[in-house]
């Protein structure tokens, strides 16, 4: 049994932190039943029914739980339509197909938020040669870095002020590196000072870990085209594949045009009996979200009162995505913690994983994912580029109980071979 391995300090430990995090617990659980709110009524107001969760094969001529489905995901991000599709295949494949559908040859684009996401950066030509980067493409890529975890917004408004940018890119999570993800608050506050310079620009926000973490999306506050993978937080860790892109209706059809054909667009596409996944998927996202966070926060303290630094965010802090990081320091720290998480999952737990290398990412990875669904980030899983400082980033966990489980027994292993 798990709990007759765990030791005994790391176990009085989380005894302790139920009492010490209820306030946190607290604070996630209302923005869960907030969120769920939402949704279940976005489910009564679209008359969902047994018969749109039917499979619709061939062309996908005429799939009313599709559309259903794809008008559920424009209310909850707040947008005016949605594209949710087993076609997309990840949260990159997403981002990939929205730039190449919004920016053609002499449009320029710049990334808010500063360098984006290692697997986006081959994607736009900052690194590679691949002749389908959006600089082989013709289109011109700037950056604009954040200061002390915040938007630059003299820089932003001067720039944009001269109106020959088509698109700007904000990145909420923090992707693989050292600065803090984005709120909804500061993504507000940017789009504002965009729009008092700047009406035709394209806002375009990477929601990836974000969904469902605060009671607002993007959206809300004036994005105009909202992206992200099922594989995370909007598949409730129901969802076995796809993604999704919301936005201003003239946006998602250009997408979907990107997607399928032009003449086509929505119409087209068959659900590969994946409707009932995800609709259930979203339906439980809230409750996965809340499960995720309480994992973070939990393991986020266990860490902390265990004399681990370079945590963040810290147990206390306000979070914005699911993601936790810890600065471990050296490649074999790295590898052994990364090797505890894999011990503790449900799937493939005797699996010894090493670093190697990993398609769209630079340098060599090391990751756990012992999860239902292969390379699903809303079940506990972990990873890092293998590279100073030697950063982890763990996210997920479906229920705060085996959550709590996988930490434990991680920490456990860790301690025991010192």
């Amino acid at each position: 049994m798990i709990l007759d391995q765990i030791d005994a300090e790391v176990l009085a430990l989380a005894e302790q932190s139920d009492k010490d995090l209820k306030e946190y617990y607290d604070r996630i659980d209302k923005v869960c039943m907030a969120n769920s709110n939402r949704i279940l009524s976005a489910f009564i107001e679209n008359r969902v029914s047994y018969s749109d969760f039917s499979d619709i094969n061939g062309y996908g001529n005429y799939d009313t739980g599709r559309d259903k489905l794809e008008r559920i995901f424009a209310t909850i991000l707040g947008c005016e339509d949605a594209l949710v599709r087993t076609q997309i295949m990840s949260g990159t494949n997403a981002l990939y197909l929205t730039f190449t559908a919004l920016l053609k040859h002499g449009d320029t684009m710049i990334s808010l938020s500063g360098k984006p996401y290692d697997s986006l950066q081959e994607m736009v030509g900052i690194i590679g040669e691949s002749s389908q980067s959006l600089k082989a493409y013709g289109v011109k890529y700037e950056q604009i870095d954040l200061v002390d975890n915040k938007f630059d917004l003299d820089a932003i408004v001067k720039r944009l002020a001269k109106k020959d940018v088509k698109l700007v890119e904000i990145q909420r999570s923090r992707g693989y590196s050292s600065r803090k993800s984005l709120t909804i608050d500061q993504i507000e506050e940017v789009i504002k000072a965009i729009r008092s310079v700047n009406d035709e620009v394209i806002i375009m926000v990477d929601n990836c870990y974000g969904e469902l973490v605060e009671t607002r999306e993007p959206g809300h506050v004036g994005a105009d085209v909202v992206v992200g993978s099922l594989m995370k937080n909007l598949g409730g860790g129901v969802a076995s594949s796809g993604g999704y892109i919301a936005g201003k209706e003239k946006y998602i059809h250009m997408i979907a045009e990107r997607l399928t054909a032009p003449g086509i667009a929505k119409d087209l596409g068959a659900n590969f009996n994946q409707n009932n996944s995800f609709f259930k998927g979203i339906y439980m996202a809230p409750s996965a979200v809340r499960s995720a966070l309480k994992t973070a926060v939990f393991t986020s303290y266990m860490l902390e009162k265990l004399g681990f630094e370079g945590i963040s965010p810290t147990y206390d802090e306000i979070r914005t995505d699911i993601i936790q990081t810890i600065t471990l320091k050296t490649k074999e720290n790295l590898v052994k913690f990364t090797q505890g998480i894999q011990s503790a999952s449900p799937v493939d737990s005797y699996v010894y994983v090493m670093p190697a290398p990993m398609p769209g990412y630079p340098f060599d990875e090391v990751m756990a994912s012992g999860s239902f669904t292969q390379g699903s980030t809303i079940e506990l899983s972990a990873d890092a580029p293998v590279v100073e400082p030697y950063t982890l980033y763990m996210q997920g966990g479906l229920t705060p109980e085996y959550g709590k489980l996988g930490i434990m027994l991680a920490l456990s292993k860790m301690k025991k071979e010192g």
